[in-house]
């Protein structure tokens, strides 16, 4: 395990989900690229075409925009270009590194570290980022990236408005001139007349509620943007809002727009269901955010299953898998979240897949899962009756998996890791082995405080496994489908070495 593949220890970290802690997955990028250049270079320009997460996107940006390595720079200034203004300007404060202050319980002499009243969490600064200077080929090929913008007015003003903090925090922190109009507009608090800032002003002093949704309608004013200027949310202002949202703004704002009363009014919700029917077909849309979106919101009916649809779609776009598969889900004591997890996962893979999937539910004895269809209520009905309780045995599925001769390519198992009842993973996996004449892939989901008692065994038997630590972030899971694509995790790596590099663009 101390010589892990550090390859495969950056596969796995791209499938966690950091929410904008680039701190945090800083390490494992920092390794690979110094301890193998080459196949980092082709990871960045392959996970920017496949990948969903941000912030290895701009970790990728960051750490190839100041590496040394020959050529790393061209392909991280090419990728800069793809990035939205908000994203870049994440990259540059990464690069910059700044302090930022972080709440630490302060103990007392002779006591544990407490929190919650007044003179018990101190405020430290902790250092974030690289502390490097901008390189100069950067800061051309970011004031190329703003002038871009500034050559068409319309593409301008839009990011403008919808990331007005992180132009200004580009030009003003990078020492940019901006151009005439982009003054104006940032900066002096003056948009001409024909700029889409003025037109906002406009809507935010509209006598009536009738000319604020014209003006929406005519300007295409996002709903994030509409929602801080307008006093009263009239069904046809929000009728409006909701026509020129794009399908992953609806479904971002389902919750605001519950708040506002505007899924109670019927004609407004069938534009919400008209809007959400496009949402499959969106490359923008992410394949989880619908999922979350019904849980944020707390919908229900109709539009709770049309946003389950949204997510169905996009898993099922994103990739095929071909080979059989066996999901396990421990059921041991206090594993009510690998339960809740082995469901939503067994949704997504049933929805994806053209080959066997087998599924069983584990604790000292192995009970089949049969669920009858791929939505989550069917797998919800299939879990019906199980509960967490008991021991634990890791190895109790294979071995009925090898007495029923139920032959799979790759196992997925949910668990904790932790085993004390025979049979034993290492065992059961090598005498199904045995048996089947395959040795399986191994994808891990670690759940709760998980132990690597399987890993170790993986390691013994010569299995590298893939491993997710799922701490309850559903934006994740569909990350492990295209592992289940690859005939083998060597294979996968074969792809990204030999993916073609993104040039940089001409001045």
């Amino acid at each position: 395990m101390a010589e892990r593949d550090q390859r495969t220890e950056l596969l796995n970290t791209l499938l966690t989900t950091p929410h904008r802690n680039l701190a945090a997955l800083h390490p494992v990028h920092a390794s690979l690229v110094a301890l193998d250049p080459r196949f980092y270079v082709h990871l960045a320009a392959w996970y920017a075409d496949h990948g969903t997460i941000r912030d290895h996107k701009e970790l990728f940006v960051s750490m190839l925009s100041v590496s040394d390595f020959e050529g790393h720079r061209d392909v991280g200034l090419a990728l800069l270009r793809r990035l939205p203004p908000y994203e870049l300007a994440r990259v540059v404060d990464f690069i910059k590194g700044r302090q930022v202050s972080v709440e630490r319980p302060a103990a007392r002499p002779g006591q544990p570290p407490r929190r919650g009243r007044t003179g018990e969490v101190e405020i430290r600064k902790e250092r974030e980022g690289l502390f490097r200077n901008i390189p100069r080929a950067m800061k051309t090929e970011i004031t190329r990236y703003l002038r871009e913008r500034e050559a068409n007015d319309n593409t301008f003003d839009r990011a403008a408005m919808t990331a007005r903090r992180a132009m200004k925090h580009l030009y003003a922190g990078l020492h940019i001139q901006p151009s005439k109009r982009a003054q104006a507009i940032l900066f002096d608090e003056s948009p001409p007349e024909d700029s889409l800032a003025f037109a906002i002003k406009e809507i935010s002093h509209a006598a009536s509620p009738q000319e604020q949704a014209r003006a929406i309608s005519a300007h295409k004013v996002p709903y994030r943007v509409a929602s801080s200027l307008i006093r009263e949310m009239s069904p046809m202002v929000l009728a409006a809002l909701i026509d020129v949202m794009t399908p992953q703004e609806l479904i971002n704002s389902m919750g605001s727009l519950k708040r506002r009363g505007a899924l109670d009014n019927k004609d407004i919700k069938s534009l919400v269901d008209a809007k959400l029917k496009k949402a499959g077909g969106d490359a923008r849309v992410s394949a989880y955010k619908a999922k979350v979106a019904v849980e944020a919101a707390d919908l229900d009916g109709e539009l709770a299953q049309s946003l389950e649809a949204v997510t169905e779609q996009k898993v099922r776009a994103a990739a095929r898998i071909t080979r059989p598969t066996a999901l396990l889900i421990d059921k041991s004591g206090s594993m009510e979240e690998a339960m809740e997890t082995g469901k939503q996962l067994g949704a997504l893979i049933s929805a994806v897949t053209d080959a066997e999937l087998i599924s069983y539910a584990f604790d000292t004895a192995a009970y089949a899962v049969e669920a009858r269809g791929t939505s989550l209520a069917e797998w919800e009905k299939a879990l019906r009756g199980l509960s967490a309780q008991g021991g634990t045995s890791c190895g109790v599925a294979i071995e009925r998996m090898r007495k029923k001769k139920q032959r799979v390519e790759q196992i997925v198992m949910v668990t904790d890791e932790d085993e004390n009842t025979a049979p034993l993973f290492a065992d059961a996996y090598q005498a199904y082995a045995d048996a089947m004449k395959v040795r399986p892939a191994v994808i891990l989901v670690k759940i709760g405080r998980a132990r690597n008692l399987l890993e170790v065994a993986c390691a013994g038997l010569g299995v590298a496994p893939n491993v997710l630590e799922f701490r309850g972030d559903y934006y994740a899971l569909p990350n492990i489908i295209p592992l289940l694509t690859y005939p083998s995790l060597a294979e996968m790596i074969m792809e990204i070495l030999d993916y073609p590099l993104p040039k940089r663009k001409a001045s």
